[in-house]
């Protein structure tokens, strides 16, 4: 089944070798009997009949080894060792699927490690017995590491690259700087920085939790709650378990889905995008979406640990009790893999835990109670039941729905041969169902037909081998392959680029979303469809943890086959409007679907899970070129464009001034000067060319500036550094050469001189993606200085190409200069124009620029055109189809059979015919090449919570030891306002913040800024007004010996009598701060924090302040000094607009007064107008 696999020629041997062994080692311990016989469920273990069995078992398998081979039932050893181990460390610890065969050998150690740990702290607490109504402090130990660990294994990925990568940029930073200065020549990817930093956030947080969990669960089971109520809490938590999963994965998504139970037309639960025809925005956060998710965290942090660490200590209180069957050693062991598993399996997929725990509880506590083993090991084996049995009921439905006779779809012969000789074989079906069941492989249909066969077993990620697509652009193409052949013109190949997008898109929301519930319930293996107007995906969910999710995209083509578009209209087509019942049309009820409708739905292998999925992506708007240019008026508004393009690059570049005065350049240019000078090339035409002198049959440096003269001298005035303007300056003159050089070009480039359009669309398109052709003797003093072509003609003809396209919606918009010119640097700064097979367009692409223009050249079997390509960064909406797991799986392997072990090269087989029912060619089609054609197969993509943004501001960010400390610094900065406005007589809180409180009020209040001689010149008539909040001032206060004190004044309302005179400001550099008491005094007169020198609110009945004249007046001001806090900040607040300065009844200072003066400070209108403003006030200090 691999074709020429090497490893192939190694697997046969290995197998036969294995099961040589295996046959030999069960012998042995049949005979020797090492093991007392353990009796299970009613099944004896580790007995000599048991060994002998297995044996038999063994050596049977090995002797049909040449039908198994034959058949293809065996994976290759490397597939074979990957699956074994996931499905040891799924089933048996709860892990999450592998990606490789070292992630599951990582994942798999792993979880043995801390099984392993967990078992001594296990096993110590149940070998000491317990005192009646007690919890052995080793116990609660115990089980507080295994919550806290399963906790931090359920949020960690099987694949460890990121994380030693993150581990090697801390320990061995000289690796990583190398690594750097290899990949310096490619553009910067910002995914592994982003990557890198969520996994710290995850570690930073889990560093929290994982000692908040277990010192939680700790004093949670040295409570002896489980004990004390253990006849009743279990039954509790039973029905409180069972009632929130019916209600928040059974009812919620139902109401949630398109179809609610296949009998209803339109969801119950609508998101606010439902009833919009074009979505404008991201997708808004429904309060369903807010209870799913709050359910969900209730169910996983705090239900089913209850349930396990309640059944874990009534267990274990039953073994120290009774000492049963079980050595305490095999019990230890059974009770820490299973409370790992079953924790671990709540922690990452809680969607399937409440059926698990309904049919354990309905299993073993009513129908066969004398089989329970304890409801720990009844539960950790019900879940592995339960995953057989939901894979099997998978299965079926695939079966039965695609060998339905009424919508069966006969791809070829064979299928209508196959059809009736399958249905004597439907008890062989039926068992091939149940073995493949139990072992998690594939049952593909032979050949596409109603035959199905079992395939072999394969992990969740099912292909063996990482296929990528590799984009063919010019970084990884030859030169002269671009130039003549244009690799990766194709569609598919350009296309590609536009599904990369999306994977991006997806890996920030993709995880988030599923949280949410806008795409239903959801497990690992799990595979939908995203469709839209032309985007068509399959999304494989391959991992699923605890706030993180891996996932593979597989892009479809933009234009499908008819097979593919038939079920692309069967999935995006309504089913509303369908009145049929049986074959009459009675109708329905309203928002009712009717009787076909309702039964055609039941027999479907998908189903639509959301109509209106919002996802960041490109709108994707594309013009025939041919359309745009048939014309020649219309070419000749291009190629004016395309001139006043380049005047204007010449005229913005840096290096305009050396141009000039480069001695070969003025050499080469100056014979265009002379009188009668025209450049009679005969790709110039007066069809084409504005400026074209028909006088001298040729352009002609006086009819160029006849026509761009303004445009140049306009340009060369936007530059900051004046140049020569006239008609015969050096400017003028290289605005000519280029302008001829780039006609010229485009001439040459189109290799010919006829006036067909052919052609001239074939020279745009060279010139645009950068193929310039310099063959005239007269162009050649362009090598000069290879910028003139990059940096000029180049941009200059793709700008041309946006102009021109603009002039249809707006013909007259840029007949103005000034309208040109910003038009022209608006494009420049806003949107990428470049050719698609340039690195920069993927770059452009994947960082989310807002519009890119490109000209594309499609070449296929049927037409050869020129395309207009116009890109738009936007909200897209997507329908989410979810679709049978099985049947995705089945098809593939279908296909791996067909064209891989049975050789069938036909390209219209009818294994890959549509199906709408099983959407059978679309499934096939994004195979691995060469088994399927998707034109985009992303690498394995790991999408995490926390990059969600809706679901962040929901939940807020992860919490971390610097978080915690930050809330701490908050929340102590808060409390000391408090403290301060409590303790100053009648302040609060707001109060405080405004500045009446401690010293951390000050550095929350703008200061203002210092009175300068620079900033009070021709101030005099603007009064300053007051800040948003009321800062601090200087104080006009002075001391004795000539020096203002380094107070701080709140601004008090005006106080009666007429206002000091304002002094003159004081010369001479900043002085430096008094000796003597500090700013803030612990106990003033008038109580705690008072500020120094006060008393009261500007002095006790109007009576200036303490070191002041009588009259308030005082002898000198100097701006105060405010470094000698940190806290208090030296920045001065923002002017305010005049117009937003409140008429505050206070006269203008006069000229030259300080904005600082004592005068100057007006009185806030509402605290003059209340009369409660002036006793709060009084009693601030």
């Amino acid at each position: 089944m691999h074709g020429h696999n090497w490893v192939i020629a190694y697997s046969r041997p290995v197998y036969f070798c294995i099961c040589c062994l295996l046959i030999w080692l069960l012998d042995a311990l049949g005979s020797a009997q090492p093991f007392p016989p353990v009796s299970l469920y009613g099944l004896t273990l580790f007995s000599a009949s048991f060994f002998f069995c297995a044996r038999d078992v063994a050596t049977v398998f090995t002797l049909c080894f040449p039908f198994v081979f034959l058949l293809g039932l065996l994976p290759q050893v490397n597939t074979c060792l990957m699956y074994l181990l996931e499905q040891i460390d799924m089933h048996g610890f709860g892990g999450t699927a592998a990606t490789s065969p070292l992630t599951a050998v990582f994942s798999l150690s792993r979880s043995l490690l801390a099984a392993a740990l967990l078992y001594g702290f296990c096993l110590g607490a149940i070998k000491t017995p317990w005192p009646e109504q007690h919890v052995p402090v080793l116990f609660s130990v115990f089980c507080g590491l295994l919550v806290a660990l399963s906790y931090h294994l359920s949020r960690q990925s099987s694949d460890p690259t990121v994380l030693w990568s993150l581990i090697r940029s801390k320990l061995f930073p000289e690796l990583e700087e190398r690594s750097l200065e290899t990949a310096r020549a490619e553009p910067p990817d910002p995914l592994p920085d982003k990557m890198r930093q969520s996994v710290r956030e995850v570690l930073h947080s889990d560093l929290v939790m994982c000692v908040v969990i277990a010192v939680l669960t700790f004093a949670i089971s040295a409570s002896t709650v489980f004990i004390a109520l253990k006849s009743v809490l279990g039954f509790v938590l039973y029905a409180l378990a069972g009632a929130v999963g019916f209600f928040t994965h059974y009812l919620l998504p139902q109401l949630r889905k398109q179809l609610p139970w296949f009998c209803l037309s339109q969801p119950v639960l609508k998101p606010l995008e439902y009833s919009q025809y074009e979505v404008r925005g991201a997708a808004q956060v429904m309060w369903f979406e807010k209870l799913y998710a709050g359910l969900q965290c209730v169910e996983k942090y705090l239900i089913y640990p209850a349930v396990v660490l309640n059944a874990l200590t009534v267990d274990a209180h039953t073994v120290v009790s009774h000492p049963d069957k079980f050595c305490l050693y095999c019990r230890a062991l059974l009770m820490t893999v299973a409370g790992l598993k079953l924790l671990r399996s709540a922690f990452c997929c809680p969607p399937q835990q409440y059926l698990t725990l309904a049919f354990t509880v309905l299993l073993f506590h009513f129908d066969y109670p004398r089989l329970s083993q304890g409801f720990l090991l009844d539960y950790f084996l019900m879940s592995l039941l339960c995953s057989k049995l939901w894979d099997l009921l998978y299965k079926l439905r695939f079966v039965l729905t695609y060998i339905a006779p009424w919508q069966i779809t006969w791809g070829s012969a064979f299928h209508a041969f196959a059809q009736p000789f399958a249905v004597p074989h439907s008890a062989m079906l039926f068992v091939q169902a149940l073995l493949s069941g139990l072992f998690s492989t594939p049952l593909n249909p032979l050949l596409g037909s109603a035959v199905f066969i079992m395939s072999y077993a394969r992990p969740l990620k099912f292909w063996e081998r990482d296929y990528n697509t590799k984009r063919v652009d010019h970084s990884n193409t030859r030169l002269v392959t671009q130039l003549d052949r244009n690799p990766g013109a194709d569609d598919n190949n350009l296309n590609s680029i536009f599904y990369e997008h999306l994977t991006r898109s997806l890996q920030h929301t993709l995880c988030g979303d599923l949280v949410l519930g806008r795409w239903g319930n959801y497990g690992p293996g799990d595979c939908f469809v995203l469709a839209s107007d032309y985007l068509n995906a399959l999304v494989h969910l391959i991992e699923v943890g605890n706030g993180f999710v891996t996932f593979q995209l597989r892009g479809l083509e933009f234009r499908g086959t008819y097979c593919q578009q038939r079920e692309v209209e069967a999935i995006t087509e309504g089913v509303e409007e369908d009145e049929g019942c049986c074959c009459c049309e009675p109708g329905h009820l309203p928002r009712v679907l009717s009787f076909n409708a309702a039964f055609g739905q039941r027999w479907l292998a998908w189903e639509v899970t959301a109509s209106k999925y919002v996802l960041e992506g490109y709108s994707i708007s594309d013009n025939n070129a041919a359309s745009m240019l048939q014309v020649f008026d219309l070419r000749k508004i291009l190629i004016t464009y395309y001139v006043k393009s380049i005047i204007y690059y010449v005229s913005r570049s840096p290096k305009l001034e050396a141009w000039l005065s480069h001695e070969g350049i003025a050499a080469a240019l100056r014979p265009v000067r002379a009188p009668g000078y025209a450049d009679s090339d005969p790709t110039f035409s007066l069809s084409v060319d504005e400026d074209y002198d028909l006088r001298l049959s040729g352009l002609s440096l006086p009819s160029f500036c006849a026509v761009h003269l303004e445009w140049i001298q306009y340009c060369a005035s936007r530059r900051s550094q004046p140049v020569d303007q006239d008609w015969n300056s050096p400017l003028v003159t290289l605005c000519f050469g280029l302008c001829v050089l780039g006609r010229r070009a485009l001439g040459t480039a189109s290799h010919s001189m006829s006036a067909s359009l052919e052609p001239f669309l074939y020279g745009l398109h060279a010139l645009f993606k950068g193929d310039f052709r310099i063959t005239s003797p007269r162009d050649e003093w362009v090598f000069a200085d290879m910028d003139l072509l990059h940096r000029v003609v180049a941009p200059g003809v793709r700008m041309a190409l946006k102009l021109h396209q603009d002039h249809f919606t707006s013909p007259d918009e840029y007949e103005e200069p000034a309208a040109l010119y910003d038009a022209i640097a608006a494009n420049e700064e806003r949107l990428v124009i470049s050719h698609e097979g340039d690195p920069a367009w993927r770059s452009a692409i994947l960082s989310n620029t807002p519009s890119l223009l490109a000209l594309r050249h499609v070449m296929d079997d049927a037409s050869d055109e020129y395309k207009i390509i116009m890109l738009n960064r936007r909200h897209l909406s997507f329908r989410v189809i979810k679709v049978n797991r099985e049947c995705v799986r089945g098809l593939w392997a279908g296909q791996q059979q067909e064209l891989v072990f049975l050789r069938n090269r036909n390209p219209e087989r009818g294994s890959i015919q549509n199906a709408k029912q099983a959407l059978r060619n679309m499934i096939n089609s994004s195979c691995d090449q060469p088994l399927g054609y998707p034109i985009y197969v992303s690498p394995l993509t790991t999408s995490l919570a926390g990059s969600h943004p809706q679901l962040r501001a929901l939940w807020g960010g992860p919490i971390s030891l610097g978080a915690i400390a930050r809330w701490l610094l908050h929340s102590w900065e808060r409390l000391h306002k408090g403290c301060g406005a409590g303790c100053n007589s009648g302040g609060n809180v707001d109060d405080s913040d405004c500045g009446g409180g401690g010293l951390t009020s000050l550095s929350n209040n703008p200061p203002l800024a210092h009175p300068t001689p620079e900033n009070t010149a021709g101030s005099g008539d603007q009064p300053l007004p007051p800040g948003p909040g009321w800062g601090p001032r200087p104080s006009m206060s002075s001391s004795g010996d000539g020096r203002p004190p380094p107070l701080l004044q709140w601004p008090p309302p005006r106080l009666p009598g007429p206002p000091p005179a304002s002094p003159a400001p004081t010369e001479g550099p900043r002085p430096s701060r008094p000796p003597g008491p500090g700013l803030l005094s612990s106990e003033g007169p008038s109580g705690k924090w008072s500020l120094g020198g006060r008393k009261g609110l500007g002095g006790s009945d109007g009576e200036p302040a303490s070191g002041s004249p009588k009259g308030g007046t005082p002898k000198s001001q100097v701006p105060l000094d405010l470094s000698f806090s940190p806290d208090v900040s030296t920045e001065a607040s923002p002017p305010r607009a005049a117009q937003d300065i409140p008429d505050l009844d206070c006269s203008a200072p006069e000229s030259g007064t300080p904005t600082g003066a004592p005068g100057d400070w007006p009185a806030p209108a509402e605290e003059r107008e209340s009369p409660a403003a002036q006793p709060l006030l009084e009693h601030q200090y």
